[in-house]
């Protein structure tokens, strides 16, 4: 395999003797690196020599984000190890105080570890998977009632456990630590984008749930790992880049087999996208296929740890995409029915709900109503942060400025922005 080598704090695009052939010029590498980029799903990314010259220097440039993950996917190493410099320092992340906890205090970013491609020493038992995944499933539990800001390092502090074990097990023995391995970088993944709202560090980290996935030669978990970057496309209005990775993402639930409710969720997940794109005629569409598969049911069962889809979710994802494409009454019908329908451990999803209640009351012309079920959702926030929900929250607040100065609104922005909330708000 091509690798870049490390010499001294600078990289160079060199012949290595060992194992594993680098390449024999720049422009072999840069080529190579688009390619990858291309692959990946990543639109538009091309390095030429030029690039390649500079990270040979004394003091190479820190890559971008997406250089970044396609050096990492291409050699197998972190950029770190191959002679680049973060411009934050050793040990630090870019937002070094953008986590805290409970307790308020800054929680250290922490570097994601390389997925092991290969077994180098074998020293466990084989119970070392049963003894992962037994965490690995209690933190699949703990995500819907723990704060994120706690859990997160816990997860990411698990994925380096798994990460040094995977070499020091058996070729028998590997791939379901690997799956499970896939499973603790998926739920690290989920909590960066859908709790913590940190999109790029929510990409790499996927990314690795895409390697571990592949060790472990679980198509399920790569195609939910590649569905959930859709995610971030989408919410960055890059429907082409969407698009491709929910390609992706359905070739690989093909290999599945995959359950009628995966099928549905790919589709709700692609809604969501062309609904965050302004397509909402093809996210009903979406919806209604959704609706019919699961109706129709299949033979086989659904992964355990897809524990953040149901019916219910479904028509979640239908009110949203209805209250956007302007059909107000059905979209009130349908918000009402989920809202009746959620069980009590999905509070994180009774915000999203909540908020999109509140923003038909507001298209109806209805303030107060409005209002009120905003501080519904501020009232579970207060028990389950759900920064997904909040954002709703804020954009429902945008929405009331033509009543600014109606009493519901000002005692709203009484609620919205008193000392706890703004400050709780602002350290997560």
């Amino acid at each position: 395999m091509s690798v870049l080598r490390s010499s001294g704090s600078s990289v160079s695009c060199v012949q290595d003797q060992g194992s594993r052939p680098g390449y024999n010029s720049q422009q072999a590498l840069a080529d190579v690196i688009t390619r990858t980029a291309s692959q990946l799903g990543i639109r538009g990314l091309a390095v030429g020599v030029r690039q390649v010259r500079r990270w040979e220097s004394a003091n190479p440039p820190w890559p971008q984000p997406d250089v970044r993950r396609v050096l990492t996917h291409l050699l197998g190493q972190d950029v770190e190890d191959l002679g680049f410099t973060a411009p934050w320092g050793a040990g630090q992340g870019p937002q070094e105080t953008g986590h805290t906890a409970s307790t308020g205090a800054p929680v250290p970013w922490m570097r994601l570890p390389t997925v092991p491609t290969r077994t180098v020493l074998i020293t466990q038992p084989a119970t070392v998977s049963t003894d992962f995944e037994t965490v690995t499933r209690s933190h699949r539990h703990l995500y819907w009632s723990v704060a994120p800001a706690t859990l997160h390092p816990a997860v990411l502090e698990h994925s380096r456990l798994g990460c040094a074990l995977l070499p020091e097990v058996t070729s028998a023995t590997r791939p379901r630590l690997a799956a499970a391995l896939a499973e603790t970088y998926l739920l690290a993944g989920r909590i960066e984008f859908f709790d913590l709202r940190e999109p790029e560090q929510a990409s790499e980290t996927l990314l690795r749930a895409l390697q571990a996935a592949g060790e472990a030669d679980d198509p399920l978990m790569g195609a939910a790992a590649l569905a959930h970057t859709a995610f971030i496309s989408g919410w960055a209005e890059d429907r082409d880049a969407a698009v491709e990775r929910m390609v992706a993402a359905r070739a690989y639930a093909r290999r599945g087999p995959a359950s009628a409710e995966f099928w549905a969720w790919l589709d709700a997940v692609e809604a969501e996208c062309e609904t965050r794109c302004g397509n909402t005629r093809i996210a009903l569409h979406l919806i209604g296929h959704a609706e019919d598969v699961l109706a129709d049911g299949s033979e086989h069962t659904t992964p355990p740890w897809m524990d953040w889809f149901s019916p219910t979710r479904l028509a979640a994802f239908k009110g949203n995409t209805q209250l956007k494409a302007g059909h107000i009454p059905q979209a009130r019908e349908t918000l009402l029915q989920v809202l009746e329908a959620l069980p009590p451990e999905s509070d994180k999803q009774r915000t999203v709900v909540l908020g999109d209640l509140a923003a038909v009351e507001v298209a109806d012309n209805n303030p107060q109503p409005a209002c009120a079920f905003v501080g519904q959702a501020l009232d579970q926030l207060a028990l389950t942060w759900y920064a997904t929900g909040m954002d709703r929250i804020r954009e429902v607040r945008r929405t009331l400025a033509p009543w600014q100065n109606e009493q519901c609104v000002r005692t709203l922005d009484d609620r919205l922005y008193d000392w706890g909330m703004i400050i709780s708000a602002l350290q997560r």
